[in-house]
Formats: C-alpha cells, sequence, structure tokens
C-alpha cells in the first residue's frame, strides 16, 4: 500500500453542507434558515455576553482600579551585575541588552543598589537609586542621567 492509496473507512466522512444551491438540494431558498427573524438575517443572533437583555456580568460587576496610561516601566538592573563589564568601559542600554541584563535596547533602565561593584564603570542609565549612584562613584566610576 502507498500513501496515495490511502482512504477514510466508508461512511467515516460526510460531505459538506452546501447551503443555498436550489430546492432540490434540500437546503434552497431560505438555506436552513427558516423564515424572517433575527436568526435568519446576516449577522443576525445576539453576541457574546448577552443575557436576555438582563445587565451583563461584565458591566454589573464592581471596577476597581486606575490604569495610568502615562506609567513609565523600567527594566530593574542592579550593580552587583554589573561585574560581567570590563574596568572603565561604558555602560549603556544597548550593554545591557547584548548582556541579556535588560529585555532590549529600548527598554527604560533604572539602577539599583543591591550587591557590590568593584570596578570603576561609567554607567548611562535613565534611572539611579541613590544607593546605586553612591556604590559606582566609590568605586572610582560615574553614574550619568540618560532622557527619555
Amino acid at each position: 500500500m502507498l500513501l496515495h492509496e490511502f482512504k477514510p473507512a466508508p461512511g467515516s466522512t460526510k460531505a459538506r453542507k452546501r447551503v443555498g444551491r436550489g430546492t432540490g438540494s434540500g437546503h434552497g431558498k431560505t438555506s436552513g434558515r427558516g423564515h424572517k427573524g433575527q436568526k435568519a438575517r446576516a449577522g443576525g443572533g445576539k453576541g457574546p455576553g448577552f443575557e436576555g437583555g438582563q445587565m451583563p456580568l461584565q458591566r454589573r460587576s464592581p471596577k476597581r482600579g486606575f490604569h495610568n496610561p502615562f506609567r513609565q516601566v523600567f527594566d530593574v538592573v542592579n550593580v552587583g551585575r554589573l561585574s560581567c563589564f570590563a574596568a572603565g568601559s561604558e555602560v549603556t542600554p544597548d550593554s545591557l541588552a547584548a548582556e541579556r541584563l535588560v529585555s532590549g535596547p529600548e527598554s527604560r533602565v533604572k539602577i539599583l543598589g543591591a550587591g557590590e561593584i568593584d570596578r570603576p564603570l561609567v554607567v548611562r542609565a535613565h534611572h539611579f537609586s541613590a544607593g546605586a549612584a553612591r556604590k559606582i562613584e566609590e568605586a572610582g566610576g560615574k553614574a550619568e542621567v540618560i532622557g527619555s
């Protein structure tokens, strides 16, 4: 037996229903939709979540909280993770993304003070905690805030 000779078992498959193909087919004229009414129309029927005119669950459940459209999300890097950079090198969002310490080169970076740093680095980030900036400068480096 070859691949092109395979067929489904007899009676295991049905032909699809072709509606609107004449009265002789048994599915002509109204195409199985009955006469008139909401369900006979194109796009007819009620949408998901419709509860017969009762106030839907989505609308009657209480809403809480506030979504701030101006929220700024930062990728956080601790100073202890900066030891992968050579002494005197420049640490930017691009170089952090290359080391996979942040999600991408366009991400906003915040440096936090957990861990120790033992080499002078020029760190450019969007935000620094006070402890992180102090540790970087104590190690002989520089903490520079970049805009946007």
